[in-house]
């Protein structure tokens, strides 16, 4: 089969390697599509990849073949590649380690999923089936979907509260969506970029900011009343996003961090220390996120159109521009790999 490699230096090689198979207690899955995700971006402009490893984590298929052991799981079930409710006894996921380091250690690359190749074989309990009513374009962004679905669960975000979103990828407007599923009235998000702000207006932002035009922190207090939003969830990793949302929110309001920054970003802490605000880390997601992203997809509360269109897709073999495009300085809301 083709699968993209990672051999180091920015670069992924688009090689023939063995097509696995499905070992005892396994399934067989082959790749509908798998969407590129902004770690994989990370690792591979940071060269944080081990040469050798198939990337690509964001995937959703069908099952092509089951291994022995395995009888939840049938020829033809469509699935995504996560999600799963590890079994008694599993040892806990590497990101629960008591120092893990979203930067130094990252995805384990010898469990690494391996979704930018035409199949992949895991674990039987890791997948979960996707509901008829969800198509691939919307089930290829599960992972990314619960991602959102644990920031704002963790968060303090009430019904009525406002919230707003700095940055508008695919887990801002993801988490977005679940902001405005989760009872938030007024969600505001702001994004310099024309094609994500766009997305925003279509997916269902009460107001898009510009930051490069505007100044975000004004707007948000004016439209809140002279308070400042409830909640802000920081998805941009942008070198002045953090210190925006810290001065954007009430007293007592929250910041929650979602996004991963690779480099220094400063705090003048002065500018809302006095309002006593609270700031929260999160990062990945559970079991239950999974599942509860498929059904508001299947229910209609999260759609993809304005993030995977036509224009989205791109071959295996365009694998290394499609990362290459997405670190300009105007990059495409999302892009998707399809075998």
């Amino acid at each position: 089969m083709k699968a993209a490699v990672y051999s180091g230096k920015q670069r992924l090689d688009v090689q023939e390697v063995p097509t696995p198979t499905a070992g005892p207690g396994q399934i067989l899955i082959k790749i509908s599509c798998c969407a590129i995700c902004g770690s994989d971006v990370h690792r591979f402009q940071h060269d944080m990849v081990r040469p050798g490893v198939v990337l690509g984590h964001e995937f959703c298929g069908t099952v092509a073949e089951v291994g022995d052991g395995v009888d939840s799981w049938q020829v033809g079930d469509r699935v995504v590649g996560g999600g799963g409710t590890p079994p008694p006894g599993t040892p806990p996921g590497i990101s629960r380690m008591p120092r893990y380091s979203a930067r130094t250690v990252g995805f384990d690359p010898n469990a690494a999923f391996g979704g930018f190749a035409e199949y992949v074989a895991l674990d039987a309990w890791r997948a979960l089936p996707t509901p008829e009513e969800v198509p691939d374009e919307t089930a290829v962004l599960t992972e990314p979907c619960a991602v959102a679905v644990h920031a704002v669960r963790l968060s303090n975000l009430r019904v009525g509260d406002s919230a707003v979103v700095l940055g508008a990828g695919p887990i801002g407007l993801l988490a977005l969506q679940i902001a405005n599923a989760s009872g938030a009235t007024s969600t505001y998000v702001t994004d310099p970029m024309p094609a994500r702000a766009k997305a925003a207006e279509q997916l269902g932002a009460s107001r898009v900011i510009d930051p490069s035009r505007d100044d975000v922190v004004a707007e948000i207090v004016e439209m809140t009343g002279g308070l400042g939003a409830h909640v802000a969830y920081e998805c941009a990793a942008a070198t002045n996003t953090l210190q925006q949302a810290l001065e954007m929110v009430r007293r007592s309001g929250q910041v929650v961090t979602v996004s991963l920054a690779w480099e220094n970003v400063p705090v003048l802490t002065v500018e809302w220390v006095g309002r006593e605000v609270e700031m929260k880390a999160v990062y990945g997601s559970v079991s239950d996120d999974w599942r509860t992203s498929l059904d508001l997809m299947k229910a209609g509360k999260v759609r993809s159109g304005p993030m995977v269109g036509p224009d989205s897709y791109v071959p295996l073999d365009g694998i290394q521009g499609a990362f290459e495009r997405l670190l300009e300085p105007d990059p495409p809301v999302q892009l998707v790999v399809a075998p």
